[in-house]
């Protein structure tokens, strides 16, 4: 990696939570609140806003989602992925919890709560939409926020890129296999023409624009990349909250009729990540990872992103989905129990570091 690389890796890697990243779930709740009062009041300039679609393509919302995912693809560097050898026991851990176990687990906690515990207690007809959100907020692991995890826990910078700039790498090719066979052992018809635009659109142009734009920006100094994220922070942030205003309003009345369904909704989510990254944190103490690795691994193992997975659950089955609710509530509570996580890898140090 060249001297400047090297400055701009670091200042990714090493991003602290901002005022607004921090108050997410916050920020949600009141967009939950606005959406649902503005989709009630004012019905008539949603219903034009979701009218605007090109193939199934809603372009405000592919505009929204752009803004929302481009500023998070400039921070990976594919060039960081010769470093995976460096630390191929955590990147190995991470990919097998990433690809092997997150989405399976999902759909089977999505099975067993939703499908069955819960049955009673939900929508009869968006049973199967809940459960396809379930897997498509799984089906992915998080890009952005990661820095921020790794940063919180001491996280070896490195690995944290390479592990991101890998598991994008995959993404793009296993992103919609994976949700395919999920949604069809699940009884869930699948689109495929739909999902295939949603992963060029939300993920193959995103990322070829993010690294054109990356290389221009480097080619400027090793200070151009850092002061555009920092610019485009707050402006990612906003598309977010639009994006959840504008699905709001379309979800108003099920939610007023039912608001007990995002408490549900929240306990399969809440249960994976745990699972996920307390299983991705014993797996790397038994192999005998650093924790500085560790720790890093642990939390991309059990987030989300959440970005693309509301993105792909509108295109999928449309604002007033169960599918693009189920999305809504992962990042409602993103924040504050990966937070836990953060807390827990960092009070079980000493324990971690005293393996035999």
């Amino acid at each position: 990696m060249s001297a400047q690389c090297e400055v701009v890796a670091k200042a990714a890697a090493k991003v602290p939570m901002g005022f607004f990243e921090r108050y997410l779930t916050l920020w949600v709740a009141l967009c939950i609140v606005a959406g649902v009062a503005l989709g009630h009041f004012l019905p008539a300039p949603f219903h034009a806003i979701g009218g605007m679609e090109v193939a199934q393509v809603n372009l405000p919302v592919a505009v929204l989602i752009w803004l929302m995912i481009i500023p998070m693809l400039l921070k990976i560097d594919f060039g960081a992925l010769h470093q995976v050898k460096e630390h191929w026991r955590g990147i190995g851990v991470t990919l097998f919890i990433n690809w092997a176990v997150k989405p399976f687990s999902m759909a089977l906690l999505g099975w067993v709560f939703v499908s069955t515990l819960f049955r009673p207690l939900l929508p009869a007809e968006q049973i199967d939409s809940y459960i396809a959100g379930l897997i498509l907020l799984a089906a992915a692991p998080c890009t952005a926020m990661v820095f921020v995890w790794s940063n919180l826990t001491n996280g070896e910078p490195h690995f944290t890129l390479s592990q991101v700039a890998l598991n994008d790498t995959i993404m793009v090719v296993a992103f919609a296999p994976i949700v395919g066979l999920l949604l069809g052992l699940s009884s869930i018809t699948v689109p495929w023409d739909t999902l295939l635009l949603s992963v060029v659109l939300y993920i193959v142009v995103p990322v070829a624009v993010a690294q054109v734009w990356r290389k221009a920006l480097l080619a400027r100094g090793p200070q151009a990349l850092p002061n555009l994220l920092a610019k485009l922070g707050p402006l990612s942030l906003g598309a977010l909250l639009t994006t959840l205003v504008l699905l709001f309003g379309f979800q108003g009345e099920q939610i007023i009729a039912q608001p007990l369904v995002i408490l549900l909704l929240a306990v399969p989510i809440t249960i994976q990540v745990y699972f996920n990254s307390g299983l991705a944190y014993l797996l790397n103490r038994k192999l005998g990872v650093a924790h500085c690795v560790a720790g890093p691994s642990a939390l991309i193992g059990a987030s989300n992103f959440f970005e693309l997975a509301v993105a792909a659950a509108i295109s999928l089955f449309g604002f007033q989905s169960g599918a693009a609710l189920a999305t809504v509530v992962g990042v409602l509570i993103e924040v504050p129990v990966m937070l836990s996580v953060v807390r827990i890898v960092n009070a079980s140090k000493d324990w971690y570091e005293a393996r035999a």
